[in-house]
């Protein structure tokens, strides 16, 4: 058996935050995927991550998310920021997160990379397209990770392995968004 990913502490505070919040985990990451880019829909409320990195750790999955260096780097809260996932990236260079990404998951052999692509928690009727790429560019599917309010459900929709074509992959996955209530309904996926 696979040592957990997770230390003790988080997930015994994620089975906690679960349990006084009423929520519960629904399908998860299937164990055959070692490498993915997971997305996060619909992104409408900062309590989001409260309840995305909780179902994270109760799933055990080391999903990382990219942050400016800065922040990793600052003592105290560069720790808490690191164990929470944390995976710094050098904003500073003009170099391209897609390309960086895409480098990082070629240099791993697991990697989970959670990107919001709507980019804010209002209504964005068009997505950043960087996590489309980076997924093509990687060779790796994209996993459909989502909060549901209505049902008080954190999981991972089917895995979607991208074509190539970018406005028919995308009107298949926002149908799939379309059936998950974020916390502020009117700030979801249309």
């Amino acid at each position: 058996m696979a040592a957990r990913k997770t230390s003790t502490f988080w997930y015994l505070f994620s089975k906690f935050w679960f349990w006084i919040t009423g929520w519960h985990l629904g399908s998860q990451v299937p164990p055959n995927i070692k490498k993915s880019m997971m997305i996060a829909a619909p992104h409408t409320s900062n309590w989001d991550f409260m309840f995305a990195r909780a179902a994270f750790f109760l799933m055990d999955v080391d999903v990382k998310l990219t942050i400016k260096k800065e922040w990793t780097s600052i003592p105290v809260l560069g720790a808490l920021v690191r164990s929470l996932g944390g995976l710094s990236v050098d904003r500073s260079k003009n170099n391209s997160l897609v390309d960086g990404m895409i480098q990082l998951f070629n240099e791993r052999d697991e990697l989970v990379i959670l990107i919001t692509p709507e980019g804010t928690r209002d209504y964005q009727p068009k997505w950043r397209k960087g996590f489309y790429h980076a997924a093509v560019g990687a060779g790796v599917p994209i996993l459909l990770g989502y909060l549901d309010y209505k049902n008080k459900e954190a999981g991972v929709g089917p895995a979607f392995w991208p074509t190539g074509d970018y406005e028919k992959d995308l009107e298949e996955i926002k149908a799939f968004y379309r059936t998950k209530q974020g916390r502020f309904p009117e700030k979801g996926v249309r």
